[in-house]
């Protein structure tokens, strides 16, 4: 039978065994209503309280200042659209980056349609956003900035400190998609300068379909979604209570094991490259070469097209990812790798890896030989 690799963690993670076994007693057995008042609704209610201290502690949070969501999407768009409409009166600038997740960029198209005014910020062609184009950016009805802390396709990592102390002096909200930095960079809302921060359970070995939004205690919010009192009137619906337990769990093993994981994914990313070398095929790493995530390495293979380089791989048994997305039946360049304005050649041969915890070392060698060998057989 053949090996299979998983290298596509920055797009899910496989549910560690501890979570699993954390929410199997609140899918079997503490099913109550956290909003029920009888024995089985202060049961729930009561484990969430708990969970949800665990989360908080994991970007150093008030637990009053997290609210749960269905996931990072979610979590995205309460902040930009529920802090945006509740600043309106303010004024009705928005400024975010062009190499935003989707979540972000499409709820900012929403609010352009609904009288607003966006600024996207360019990146450089390591994928960082200049503090200094930020500053220029920003104009007396500018109310909400949103800058991710560490891309999703590349791995660059944003200087949220900077930006955020700048905007924190002129009294901007400022808003971070951590989604792919929490559980391999430590986070705390205490000393980073942010005032709204999005996190996701599945990213982190946690299940689909719960995240988190921290809302700092002086942040004006409007609620989108409108039905009961849940989270403090700010998020309506019944919790996914089996998955905010999940998601603590996780988010507590992550806690417990991150300097191992940073040590283990920086090896792999190194033990690709060095096959690579070794191998003597031509590659080009994309991203800032040393403010990155340690879990994304994305590589242009010049000369072989992205989709053609994925096709094989899976064939051979490696999942990876890639800077594009089938729109329409027609293959569309990753809105990334534009904005970093990369030439066409290198855009259109880019593949994201991304590690996780059940990946080796030597998974890694074996995936990137597996590379170099298609590499060398569609060149030849």
């Amino acid at each position: 039978m053949q090996e299979r690799i998983y290298l596509d963690h920055a797009s899910t993670t496989p549910v560690h065994p501890r979570v699993l076994e954390a929410m199997y007693p609140y899918l079997t057995q503490v099913y109550g209503n956290p909003s029920s008042v009888h024995s089985y609704g202060r049961e729930a209610r009561q484990a969430m309280e708990k969970a949800r201290d665990r989360v908080a502690a994991f970007i150093d949070a008030d637990p009053q200042e997290l609210i749960f969501a269905s996931g990072g999407t979610e979590a995205d768009n309460m902040a930009i659209i529920g802090g945006a409409m509740a600043l309106r009166e303010r004024g009705r600038h928005i400024i975010t980056s062009s190499i935003e997740h989707h979540a972000v960029l499409h709820a900012c198209e929403h609010l352009e349609r609904s009288g607003f005014e966006v600024t996207y910020l360019p990146a450089d062609e390591t994928g960082m956003i200049s503090v200094d184009e930020l500053k220029r950016a920003v104009r007396e009805d500018t109310v909400l900035v949103s800058i991710m802390y560490g891309n999703n396709e590349v791995g660059t990592i944003q200087p949220i400190e900077e930006m955020g102390h700048f905007l924190r002096e002129r009294g901007i909200v400022f808003h971070t998609d951590a989604v792919q930095a929490a559980g391999v960079l430590p986070l705390s809302v205490k000393q980073l300068p942010v005032d709204m921060m999005s996190i996701s359970a599945h990213k982190i070995n946690g299940p689909k379909g719960v995240g988190a939004l921290y809302l700092g205690r002086k942040v004006p919010f409007a609620p989108h979604l409108h039905g009961g009192s849940q989270e403090r009137k700010r998020r309506a619906g019944t919790e996914n209570l089996a998955g905010i337990i999940g998601f603590a769990e996780a988010t507590v093993i992550a806690g417990e094991e991150m300097a191992e994981r940073l040590d283990k994914y920086r090896r792999m990313r190194q033990a690709m490259l060095s096959r690579w070398d070794d191998s003597g095929i031509a590659y080009v790493v994309n991203g800032h070469p040393d403010k990155h995530l340690p879990h994304i390495l994305n590589v242009s293979f010049p000369g072989v097209q992205t989709e053609t380089m994925l096709m094989n791989l899976d064939l051979a048994g490696v999942a990876a990812a890639s800077g594009s997305a089938c729109t329409s039946g027609s293959l569309e360049l990753s809105h990334v790798l534009t904005a970093m304005c990369l030439e066409d050649a290198r855009a259109q041969s880019a593949i994201r890896f991304s590690f996780g915890i059940t990946n080796t070392v030597e998974e890694a060698e074996r995936a990137a030989q597996k590379a170099a060998d298609i590499v060398r057989r569609l060149k030849r």
